[in-house]
C-alpha cells in the first residue's frame, strides 16, 4: 500500500454509487477513468505528461482526480495535491506551498542556490526570487522526488490558483516528458485558466448520458415519484453533483422550489446552503470563517470562529459540520467537500458576519503578513489610504519577486481603497503597465477601461501610451500614432522624464520597423529624439536611429556600433544594440549581441525577454547557415511564448521555421507555417513578417523549379504600395529575386529592379547588403563580365557567407557548364555540393549533383549525419554536452530538468552510433566555415 505525501484531501465521494452491476466505482465515465489511468501508467514507465479536466461546476472532475490519487496511492506512488483558493489567488505562491511543502525535506539534494529560491518562494526565508527561477527550481525537485518514485501532481481549481503557482506549473507540466510524473489538473469550462494560456492538453469532462444519470440518481434516491424523478433528470441535465444533492434537497424543501428553473450551479449552491440550515449558529459561523480561508489551520480557525460568533465554538459544532457532509477533515484541516460548498456557505453569510470574519482572520494571522493584509484588504468598505499603501508596498515586493499578477491584484484592490482619483487612476495605470508585461492584454485592458482618463497628466497619458502599444497595437493607425507617440514624448519630456520619452520613441521607431511610416513620421520621431540629446552611445538612441533613418542615420550607427564596449551585462542595452546591428544588416555583430541578452535572459529567467530575442534574433542566422541553432532556439521561443502569453512571438517564430522547412525542401511543412502566420490577426499590418513569409512563398516556387511563379511573388516585395513589401528587407531579397529572374529569363527586368541596390549598399556599408548586391550582381551579369563578378563576390563578403557562398558557386559552375568549360565548373559545383550536405540543404545539394553529373562527374548521396538522427532540441543538448557543460548546466540554460537531459543523452548515445559523452564531440559535425 503506498503513502500519500499530501495537502489534506479536497475530493468528495458522494460521486461514487453502486453501478448497475453492483461494484463501487464512478458511473458512468469508465472511459474518462482508462484514459486517466493510461496517463498514469505511462508516467510509472518514465514517460510524463499533463493533462487538464474541464467541465462545468459539478460535473464530476474532482472525482476523477480523487479516483486517480487514490489509484496512485494503492500503486505506491508520491502523490502531491492542492487546490485553487479563490480569495487567497493574489497571494504569490500559495498553491505550490501547498503542493510542494511534503517534499521540502527533498530540497537538500538540490543546488544551494535553488534550495534557497525555493524556501524564499515558499516564505522560509528573505529573498525576492525571480518567478522562472522558481519554476526552475520546482521542476528539479520534482525530477528528484520521480527518480525515486513515480510521482502525481493533482491540483483541482485551476481557474482560482494565484498567478504564480499558475506559471510555475504550467512550466513544470510543459517539460514532463521524459519524468516518471503526470500532472493533472481540473478546471470549470468557461473560466479564464492558467492551463489554457499555457497550451495544456485538455480534456472535456460531459455530463453523464440517461443510462448513466438515471442509474445514479436511482441509487441515490430509489424512491422518488415518477414525477419528481423526470423533473430532477431533465433538471440535472446529466451533472453528477446535482442528481445526488437535489435528492437530499427535497428532503429539507418543497419539491418545486428545488427543481425551479434557474441555473444549476446556483441550484447546487442553494442544497449547499440548505444543509447548513441544519447547524446551529456556532456550527455555522465556523463554516462562515472556514469560507472566508479555506487554508486556515484548524486551531486558529476555531479561535476566530469563537471571537466572531462571541460564544465558544468547539469540536462539537465542528462534529455538526461533518455530519451534515459540508466538510471533512484531513489530518489537522478542515475542508469543504466541493467548491461550491464554500462559495454557497460565503456568497449566502450576511455581510457582516463575511466583513467580521475576515477582520478576525487578520489578528489571528499576523504570523503571515500577506495574507493578514489580504483579510484587511477583504474586510474595508470604502476608501483606505493607509491601506491602499501597504497594498501598493506589497505589489512591489511582489513583482522583486517576479509575482507580477500578484502585484496587478494588488495594485487594482489599492486602487479600490484610494481616496484620491488621481491616486486611483496612476494605481490602475501602473497595474495595467506590470499586466502588459506579462502578456496578460485582456486583464491590462481591462483595468484602462476602469481608470479615469478625463484628466490625465503628461506622465499618466505617456504610461497609458505606452500600454496601448502592448495591449491595442493594431487598433491605431500606424501614421497617426506614430505623431501621437510623438507628441507625447515631447510632453513627457517637459514634464522631466527623459527615460519615458526615450521609449514612447522606441515604440514610435518599432512601428517604423513593423509597419512601415512616412518620410514626415520618420522625421518626427528622430527630430524629437535629438531634442532629448542622448548620448550618442546610447543604445537606445542607436536602435531609435536605425528603425527610423536608416539610411541616413545608419551608417554613424554602424560606425558607433564597431566602435563602442558595450555592457554586457544590461541586457536591455544589449537588446537594443543587438536590434540596431540586425535590422541594418550587420547580422554577426548583431547576433553576438542578441546572444549576450539571451544569456542574460537565461541568467534571470526572463523567459518574455527570450521569446523575443531568440525569435527576432534567429532570422539573420538563418542567412549566416546556422540552421540548426535557428530551428533549436525558435522551438523554444515559441515555448516560452506560448507560457508568457507573447502571442505575437509566436507569429514572428514561425516565419523562421518557415524558412529552414523551405530552405530544406520540406515544402509542406513550410507551408504549414504560412498558413498559420496568415490566419494570425497578430500579423495584420505587419510589414516585416509578410515580407519574410513572401519570400518563403518564392523560395518554395524556386526550390519547386516554378521560376515564374517565384519571380512573381518575389518581385512585389519591391512595390512600396504592396503590404508584403518593406523597406530595408526587400533588399535582402535581391539574391532570391536574382535567382528566379535567371530561371525565369526575366534578367533585365530584375536589374531594373535592384538599380538601386549598389548606390545604397556603398551609402550604407552593412555586410548584409554588400553581400545581397554581390551575390545579385553576379549571378545578373553578362557572360562578359560574369567570371570578374562571380570571382570579386567570392573573394569579398560572399565568401565568407557559407549559404550564399554555395549558391553563388553552384550558379557559376552552371554557367561554366553551360558554356562547355566542364573541368572549370566541378571545382564550384563540388564546393557548393558540400556546403549545401552540411548545412542539410537537400534540393540545393540535389542540384549541385546534377550539375556535376551533366559536367561528367559523378556524386554519391549525402550520408547520413547528426541532423538526421536528431531532433533540433536533441543536437541542441548533444551540442552542449560536447562542449562540455554537466546535465544540471544543460538543463539549467534550457530550463529543462537534469533527469530529462540525461534521458535524451542515453537516446541520443545509440543514434549516433556512440557509447558515451566522451565520443559526442567526433560524432556531431562542426561548424560550417
Amino acid at each position: 500500500m503506498g503513502s500519500e505525501i499530501s495537502a489534506p484531501s479536497f475530493f468528495s465521494s458522494d460521486v461514487l454509487a453502486t453501478t448497475p452491476n453492483g461494484s463501487r466505482g464512478l458511473v458512468g465515465r469508465e472511459e474518462y477513468l482508462s484514459l486517466l489511468r493510461g496517463l498514469l501508467d505511462r508516467a510509472v514507465a518514465g514517460n510524463g505528461s499533463a493533462l487538464v479536466l474541464r467541465g462545468e461546476a459539478g460535473i464530476g472532475k474532482s472525482a476523477l482526480l480523487a479516483a486517480v490519487r487514490d489509484t496512485a496511492i494503492e500503486r505506491g506512488l508520491t502523490v502531491l495535491s492542492a487546490v485553487g483558493v479563490e480569495n487567497e489567488a493574489g497571494l504569490p505562491f500559495a498553491t505550490l506551498h501547498q503542493l510542494l511543502h511534503p517534499l521540502m525535506s527533498e530540497a537538500e539534494k538540490l543546488p544551494l542556490t535553488q534550495q534557497r529560491t525555493l524556501r524564499a518562494a515558499l516564505g522560509q526565508e528573505d529573498g525576492t526570487p525571480d518567478l522562472y527561477s522558481v519554476a526552475l527550481a520546482v521542476l528539479q525537485l520534482v525530477g528528484e522526488a520521480a527518480g525515486q518514485c513515480p510521482t502525481v501532481l493533482i491540483v483541482d481549481d485551476l481557474q482560482w490558483l494565484d498567478s504564480c503557482s499558475a506559471d510555475v506549473l504550467s512550466f513544470v507540466a510543459r517539460r514532463v516528458g521524459s519524468d516518471a510524473v503526470l500532472t493533472l489538473g481540473a478546471t470549470r469550462a468557461g473560466q479564464a485558466d492558467p492551463a489554457h494560456r499555457a497550451g495544456l492538453p485538455d480534456l472535456v469532462v460531459n455530463p453523464l448520458d440517461e443510462r448513466d444519470a438515471i442509474a445514479l440518481l436511482d441509487a441515490q434516491a430509489p424512491a422518488l415519484t415518477t414525477t419528481v424523478r423526470q423533473r430532477l433528470l431533465e433538471q440535472a441535465s446529466g451533472n453528477p453533483l446535482a442528481l445526488i444533492e437535489l435528492p437530499r434537497a427535497l428532503r429539507q424543501t418543497n419539491a418545486d422550489r428545488v427543481v425551479e428553473e434557474f441555473p444549476l450551479t446556483t441550484r447546487l449552491e442553494a442544497a449547499f446552503a440548505a444543509r447548513s440550515a441544519e447547524l446551529s449558529d456556532p456550527a455555522r459561523v465556523l463554516l462562515i470563517v472556514l469560507s472566508a480561508d479555506v487554508t486556515c489551520d484548524l486551531r486558529r480557525l476555531l479561535r476566530a470562529a469563537t471571537e466572531l460568533a462571541g460564544t465558544p465554538v468547539t469540536t462539537a459544532h465542528l462534529q455538526e459540520a461533518l455530519d451534515v457532509g459540508l466538510v471533512e477533515l484531513s489530518g489537522a484541516a478542515l475542508r469543504f467537500r466541493h467548491p461550491l460548498m464554500r462559495s454557497a456557505v460565503y456568497v449566502r453569510a450576511p455581510l457582516a458576519q463575511r466583513l467580521g470574519a475576515h477582520t478576525i482572520l487578520a489578528d489571528v494571522l499576523a504570523d503571515f503578513p500577506d495574507k493578514q493584509l489580504w483579510h484587511r484588504a477583504a474586510a474595508t468598505l470604502g476608501a483606505d489610504d493607509t491601506l491602499a499603501a501597504q497594498l501598493e508596498d506589497y505589489a512591489e515586493r511582489s513583482r522583486a519577486r517576479g509575482a507580477t499578477m500578484a502585484a496587478v491584484n494588488a495594485l487594482h484592490r489599492a486602487a479600490e481603497l484610494s481616496e484620491s482619483p488621481d491616486c486611483t487612476t496612476a494605481l490602475l495605470l501602473h497595474a495595467a503597465e506590470l499586466a502588459s508585461e506579462t502578456g496578460a492584454r485582456r486583464e491590462a485592458q481591462d483595468l484602462v477601461d476602469r481608470a479615469n482618463l478625463g484628466a490625465l497628466g503628461p506622465i499618466e497619458r505617456a504610461r497609458l501610451a505606452n500600454v496601448q502599444e502592448v495591449i491595442a497595437f493594431g487598433r491605431h493607425d500606424p501614421e497617426g500614432r506614430i505623431f501621437e507617440l510623438v507628441d507625447i514624448a515631447a510632453q513627457v519630456r517637459t514634464a522631466g522624464n527623459a527615460d519615458l520619452a526615450a521609449e514612447l520613441l522606441w515604440r514610435a521607431a518599432s512601428r517604423c520597423f513593423f509597419q512601415d511610416a512616412s518620410p514626415d513620421a520618420r522625421k518626427a520621431i528622430a527630430t524629437q529624439l535629438d531634442i532629448l540629446d542622448l548620448p550618442a552611445h546610447d543604445p537606445r538612441q542607436l536602435a531609435i536611429d536605425a528603425y527610423t533613418l536608416p539610411w541616413d542615420r545608419g551608417p554613424a550607427v554602424l560606425d558607433q556600433l564597431a566602435r563602442l564596449t558595450p555592457d554586457r551585462s544590461d541586457a536591455d542595452a544589449m537588446r537594443f544594440l543587438g536590434y540596431a546591428a540586425l535590422f541594418l544588416g550587420d547580422f554577426r555583430r548583431g547576433s553576438d549581441y542578441i546572444d549576450t541578452a539571451a544569456t542574460i535572459g537565461r541568467n534571470q529567467g526572463r523567459l518574455g525577454l527570450l521569446a523575443g530575442i531568440l525569435g527576432a534574433g534567429n532570422w539573420s542566422r538563418i542567412w549566416l547557415g546556422e540552421w540548426d541553432t535557428v530551428r533549436a532556439e525558435t522551438e523554444e521561443s515559441l515555448a516560452f511564448a506560448q507560457e508568457t502569453g507573447e502571442e505575437f512571438h509566436l507569429v514572428a517564430g514561425r516565419t523562421n521555421l518557415a524558412m529552414i522547412a523551405a530552405l530544406r525542401g520540406e515544402s509542406e511543412l513550410a507551408n504549414d507555417h504560412l498558413r498559420e502566420i496568415h490566419a494570425s490577426p497578430l500579423a495584420t499590418g505587419m510589414r516585416c513578417i509578410h515580407a519574410a513569409a513572401q519570400q518563403t512563398r518564392g523560395m518554395i516556387h524556386l526550390l519547386a523549379g516554378r521560376a515564374d511563379d517565384a519571380y512573381v511573388a518575389l518581385q512585389r516585395v519591391f512595390d512600396p504600395a504592396d503590404p508584403v513589401s518593406h523597406p530595408m528587407r526587400c533588399w535582402w531579397i535581391a539574391p532570391e529575386l536574382a535567382d528566379a529572374a535567371v530561371a525565369a529569363e526575366k534578367v533585365d527586368a530584375a536589374r531594373q529592379l535592384l538599380a538601386e541596390l549598389p548606390a545604397l549598399a556603398t551609402q550604407l556599408p552593412a555586410p548584409m547588403l554588400s553581400v545581397v548586391d554581390e551575390y545579385s550582381r553576379a549571378v545578373l551579369a553578362d557572360d562578359v563580365d560574369a567570371d570578374t563578378a562571380y570571382a570579386d563576390a567570392l573573394h569579398s563578403h560572399v565568401g565568407s557567407w557559407p549559404l550564399y557562398r554555395a549558391r553563388l558557386q553552384l550558379h557559376h559552375g552552371r554557367r561554366l557548364r553551360r558554356q562547355r568549360r566542364m573541368s572549370e565548373a566541378r571545382e564550384p559545383l563540388r564546393a557548393a555540393r558540400d556546403t549545401f550536405d552540411a548545412l542539410g540543404a537537400d534540393p540545393w545539394a540535389e542540384a549541385a549533383r546534377n550539375e556535376l553529373r551533366a559536367a561528367g562527374e559523378g556524386s554519391t548521396r549525402r550520408a547520413l549525419n547528426a541532423r538526421d538522427q536528431l531532433t533540433p532540441q536533441e543536437l541542441q543538448i548533444a551540442t552542449l554536452a560536447a562542449d562540455g557543460l554537466t546535465n544540471r548546466q544543460i538543463a539549467e540554460k534550457l530550463y529543462l530538468s537534469h533527469r530529462t537531459i540525461g534521458s535524451h543523452l542515453y537516446r541520443i548515445y545509440p543514434r549516433l552510433g556512440i557509447t558515451g559523452r566522451i565520443e559526442l564531440a567526433e560524432a556531431l559535425k562542426g561548424p560550417i566555415t
